[in-house]
């Protein structure tokens, strides 16, 4: 994880590495292989990227109906996560605009659902605050922004990566994040000032 977002408490999440599969050193992908490997990254991506908990089902759903339409065409040029990232990057667009004709994209809830937890309740709330503050902040950066931060920052991706995934010349990508991590942690800074004075 990186430092703009350690300094919101989170610890790294899990399937934070990149899977990478070269076309000649690897068997050909299977569909339930790429799933059961990538959901859990896919479903976090599809929450970061703003799309409503009440939708990311759906949006996960038809980014893996993509894949299966596409996996024949995967050369293995890049890795599996950051080829999952630019057909969401897709789907979440195609998705936000049926919600714009619709009347809109519901707001973010205040609530993330998270994994059964075991930690004790007092826990479970520091953790659900982190991750509400975690995406408020998120939701305060453009979607070009948010989409450089939560690969590197969150996934831990390589700049060279992001660049691939999201179509950008490289330079695109460092621009980018510099000016994300300075929203971010000023916007951090701001939300502890708000706490300090409470």
């Amino acid at each position: 994880m990186g430092a703009a977002t350690a300094a919101v408490g989170l610890p790294d999440g899990p399937g934070s590495g990149a899977h990478r599969v070269g076309a000649a050193a690897a068997p050909r992908l299977r569909l339930e292989e790429v799933y059961d490997a990538h959901v859990d990254f896919v479903w976090r991506s599809a929450r970061r990227m703003g799309v409503p908990q009440e939708a990311v089902d759906d949006v996960v759903q038809e980014v893996f109906l993509v894949v299966h339409r596409r996996l024949d065409d995967f050369e293995g040029r890049s890795s599996v996560k950051t080829w999952l990232f630019g057909i969401l990057l897709r789907v979440v667009s195609d998705h936000r605009r049926r919600h714009r004709r619709k009347g809109g994209l519901a707001p973010l809830p205040e609530a993330l659902a998270a994994e059964p937890d075991r930690s004790c309740p007092a826990e479970q709330l520091e953790r659900r605050t982190q991750l509400e503050l975690l995406h408020a902040l998120l939701m305060g950066l453009d979607d070009d922004k948010r989409a450089v931060f939560v690969l590197a920052e969150l996934e831990q991706l390589t700049a060279p990566e992001i660049a691939d995934a999201l179509g950008i010349k490289l330079n695109t990508v460092y621009s980018r994040l510099r000016a994300a991590r300075k929203e971010f942690e000023e916007a951090l800074a701001r939300h502890r000032a708000r706490e300090a004075r409470r």
